[in-house]
């Protein structure tokens, strides 16, 4: 799915702003409330989650539909005669979407863009109202339980309905990403797919085929003769063209793009009347024993997982903290991020690509785990994951967005593996025989064939028992030794820790850490290191980073997490989630002085 850009045959219209907002009742779409204008309607910005807008904590908690809605113009000069999509970036977590009284399309999934052609129902003046609902449960990505909620008194007091995330995030809804009016020819660009291939000739450049191929869509498809691909430097300068639907472009000595060093080619389609633009990386990416190589070169992941969470945007798309995050990652000497634990905004991805950070690209498959809390056994009765009735009903979800997520981020250089899923429950009974299609899926929907992985979760157990031994290219562990496994006792916790990376060594596979912490409420300090302070979280690195500075198999560390971030309340967290080296509003720890100082002498290549 191609981002929308402005080009000699395509206009970006956008819808973002104030839109017209109404928590339902319970009763709006049976009472017609899309037909019509709001009645006694509230201001609310897009995009953005509006949970915490306003002083209220209906709001906040809210459950089920919410409804946005606004009025727009189109000049008729501008689409008559053209291809008129209206695109989502992103609604969190089930749309409706309904247009002048009509219902004109729908989406499950909160984190990845969908577009509904509209042209031949516009009118000069159109109303357009969305219609949101947040609820999770056994079908949803992430994996959400509606269960009531007894008041403390006893199961016949105070009951009401409220949504149970499996997961440690706050679960933030709404149209969180921008609303767009695409307009371009009838015949148009559908997509492109790029694929290099490399011959090394010196430091960051080599010889290139670029394989291409593109798909288009519409009425009157041009001739195939009529495609015209080009390539040019980040000069401007014609680097190579071909022509036809599909074809291969020589780039001799190309520069190459590297962690860090970022280089962006743009690559020019041209067919029959549309024109479409995009700036593209070329680089390579592939696992060779236990190594991980970009360019051919070992590479050292040091970064971080990260939340799509500010105040009081939420999860909504926040683009100048974007700038604000890659710079404080630059500063402590990261190289890359995870997209934990769903796929993040176009935006930051394409910063990522401008600016050299790696990126592990992950669906939203978060909380298919009921072998453990989270939420969702709050009535305490165990519960099997893969359990084909009682179970969770997501396996033809996760395809489906494992396939939107591949076709929409497929030519970012930046990211170099898919992760499948987060903390699943790696060890249960059907556990291979859900993720084994899913991982062939990812392999076959990549034209560059990138790696794959899960961030397995400490209870899954070791190779023996965990299918991502089985299943991914690269071993991703997310471990809390000495924090949820062995705190506070630092020194048994990593023993435990070494003894079971000493036992994933044995599959000749590399490894990361792709979460590893200690929850730090910030201005708390202590003359020793005790839990929760900013001196064990300190400490808590240091003796980690030991162990993994023993095995040559590990190829990386990804601290959990970047900054703290909003959860749901319980007696287990502060106002959220406070793992972060920084705290929300980006305030440096204690500890991120310490990884910056790590990190700075550990090089991105060649690492032990």
């Amino acid at each position: 799915m191609l981002y929308p850009v402005m080009t000699s045959s395509r206009s970006v219209i956008d819808l973002s702003g104030i839109w017209k907002f109404k928590l339902d009742d319970g009763n709006g779409l049976s009472e017609g409330v899309c037909l019509h204008p709001l009645k006694e309607p509230l201001n609310m910005p897009v995009p953005s989650s509006y949970n915490d807008l306003k002083e209220d904590v209906s709001f906040r908690d809210h459950y089920g539909y919410v409804f946005y809605q606004r009025k727009f113009s189109c000049p008729a000069a501008l689409y008559r005669d053209q291809r008129v999509v209206l695109r989502f970036e992103a609604v969190t977590h089930f749309a409706r979407v309904f247009l002048n009284g009509e219902e004109i399309g729908n989406h499950l999934g909160g984190f990845l863009p969908f577009e509904i052609e509209i042209g031949e129902k516009l009118r000069d003046d159109n109303l357009l109202t969305v219609a949101v609902d947040n609820r999770i449960n056994y079908h949803t990505l992430p994996i959400g339980n509606l269960e009531d909620v007894w008041g403390s008194r006893g199961k016949n007091k105070s009951k009401k309905k409220a949504n149970y995330p499996n997961f440690d995030f706050f679960n933030y809804c709404g149209i969180t990403r921008p609303v767009r009016l695409l307009i371009m020819p009838k015949s148009y660009i559908d997509d492109i797919t790029l694929v290099p291939e490399v011959v090394h000739t010196g430091e960051g450049s080599g010889d290139v085929t670029l394989r291409y191929q593109i798909r288009m869509g519409g009425e009157n498809i041009c001739d195939e003769k009529s495609c015209r691909v080009e390539v040019f430097d980040a000069n401007g300068i014609s680097a190579g063209a071909g022509t036809g639907l599909s074809g291969q472009i020589f780039i001799k000595n190309a520069h190459l793009w590297q962690p860090l060093n970022s280089y962006l080619y743009t690559v020019k389609v041209t067919c029959g009347e549309d024109t479409y633009e995009l700036p593209y990386g070329i680089r390579t990416v592939r696992v060779d024993g236990n190594r991980f190589l970009i360019n051919e070169k070992p590479f050292y992941f040091k970064g971080y997982g990260k939340h799509e969470d500010t105040f009081p945007n939420g999860r909504g798309e926040n683009i100048p903290m974007y700038v604000k995050d890659i710079s404080l990652m630059k500063w402590q000497g990261a190289n890359s991020f995870r997209c934990s634990h769903y796929p993040y905004s176009e935006e930051i991805m394409r910063l990522a690509d401008a600016e050299g950070l790696v990126v592990i690209d992950e669906t939203p498959g978060v909380g298919i785990n009921l072998a453990f809390g989270g939420g969702a056994n709050f009535d305490g009765k165990k519960k099997v994951t893969y359990d084909k009735e009682t179970g969770v009903q997501t396996f033809g979800h996760h395809q489906d967005v494992i396939r939107d997520l591949i076709r929409r981020d497929k030519n970012y250089a930046c990211v170099v593996m898919w992760n499948i899923a987060n903390e699943p429950d790696g060890a249960g009974a059907g556990a291979y025989e859900y993720f084994k299609p899913l991982f062939d899926l990812a392999r076959a929907e990549d034209p560059v064939k990138r790696p794959c992985c899960m961030a397995s979760a400490q209870v899954s157990g070791g190779p023996d028992t965990d299918v991502s031994a089985r299943l991914s290219d690269v071993i991703c562990l997310n471990r809390y030794y000495g924090w949820y496994e062995g705190g506070p006792h630092l020194d048994e916790a990593v023993d435990w820790f070494r003894e079971e990376l000493s036992q994933w060594q044995k599959l000749g596979k590399p490894l990361m850490i792709t979460e590893y912490g200690a929850d730090t409420v910030a201005g708390l300090h202590d003359t020793t290191p005790v839990m929760f302070t900013e001196e064990y979280q300190l400490e808590y690195y240091r003796m980690n980073n030991q162990v993994l500075d023993e095995f040559s198999f590990v190829v990386g560390e990804h601290l959990w997490s970047f900054a703290d971030f909003a959860t749901g309340q319980g007696t287990s967290r502060v106002q959220g989630n406070k793992k972060g080296l920084f705290t929300r509003d980006r305030r440096p720890k204690l500890a991120a002085h310490y990884i910056k100082d790590r990190w700075q002498k550990i090089p991105n290549f060649d690492y032990k």
